[in-house]
C-alpha cells in the first residue's frame, strides 16, 4: 500500500512512520509513506496557501489551487485510483470498519488541514472521503491522520507477525475484546482465572465468548443492538436485556 500524506508540517511524522509496527510495515514492504509539504505547490511568490474568507469571518481558509495541485501530481504518478480523505471534524466519524475497508486500497492520500477550515471546493470536487476521529477540534488533521494511518496498516497482511492479533481486536467483530492474562499466575492475591490455566480450549473459548460479551454490555451496551451475537451470546443478551427490564 502507498500512503502519501499532505501536510504543512511534514516533520511532526517522522517518529509515528519510522518506529513501531509502521517501521516493521515498510521492512516488509507491506505499506511505504512519503509526506509531502503542500506549500510547495503554492504559486504566490511568499507561498501562501490560506487567505481570509469571502464574506467575512474568523480565521483563514486553507486555498483550493495548493491542494488540488498536489493531489493532481499524485494521481498522475499513481498505478491505481487512489482515495483521498479529508481529516475534518465535519466528516464521517472513523470506525474499525471504516479502517478494514480502507485497508483494501493500493494508494491513500491524506490531506491535513489547518486554520479555519477548507475551501468548499476541495470538500467537494477533490476528496472522495471525509473523516473525523471524533465529536472534538484538533489543531490540525496531522494527529488524526496518524491514527487512522495505523489503524490500517496494522490490518495489512504480514504486518503484524500473527494475522489472528487484528481478526480478535476490539470492534473487529462489533463487539469489545475479552480480557487478557499473563504470567504469574497469582500477583498480589490477584489470580488468573481457573478456566484459563485448565488447558480446556473448548472451556477457554466459552469464556472468551461469555467474556466478550458481558464486558461489551458493561461498557459499551450500544454496540449489542447492530452485532453479531453467537447463539450463547444470544442467550446471554436475552438474559441481559430481561434483568435490565
Amino acid at each position: 500500500m502507498q500512503i502519501d500524506v499532505l501536510s504543512l508540517f511534514p516533520e511532526m511524522f517522522e517518529g509515528v512512520l519510522h518506529s513501531s509496527i509502521m517501521k516493521k510495515a515498510q521492512d516488509r514492504q507491506a505499506a511505504s509513506f512519503r509526506v509531502t509539504d503542500f506549500r510547495e505547490y503554492a504559486t504566490n511568490k511568499h507561498k501562501k496557501v490560506d487567505d481570509y474568507p469571502y464574506g467575512g469571518g474568523a480565521g483563514m481558509v486553507l486555498k483550493p489551487e495548493p491542494l488540488f495541485a498536489a493531489v493532481d501530481e499524485l494521481r498522475h504518478t499513481s498505478e491505481t485510483t487512489p482515495r483521498v480523505i479529508l481529516m475534518c471534524p465535519q466528516g464521517e466519524r472513523f470506525t474499525q470498519k471504516k479502517a478494514e475497508e480502507l485497508a483494501q486500497e493500493e494508494h491513500l492520500i491524506f490531506i491535513c488541514g489547518h486554520y479555519e477550515g477548507y475551501d468548499e471546493r476541495i470538500r467537494e470536487h477533490l476528496v472522495t472521503d471525509e473523516i473525523s476521529l471524533g465529536d472534538f477540534v484538533l489543531t490540525g488533521g496531522e494527529v488524526a491522520s496518524m491514527a487512522i494511518i495505523d489503524s490500517v496498516v496494522r490490518l495489512l497482511p504480514d504486518v503484524l507477525g500473527n494475522d489472528q492479533s487484528a481478526v480478535h481486536d476490539s470492534f473487529s467483530t462489533g463487539l469489545l475484546e475479552h480480557p487478557q492474562y499473563t504470567r504469574p499466575a497469582s500477583f498480589n492475591g490477584l489470580e488468573v482465572p481457573a478456566v484459563l490455566l485448565s488447558g480446556n480450549h473448548a472451556e477457554i473459548d466459552k469464556w472468551r465468548e461469555e467474556q466478550v460479551f458481558l464486558r461489551t454490555a458493561e461498557r459499551r451496551p450500544e454496540l449489542l443492538e447492530n452485532a453479531t451475537l453467537t447463539e450463547h451470546q444470544q442467550k446471554l443478551y436475552a438474559q441481559w436485556k430481561q434483568k435490565r427490564n
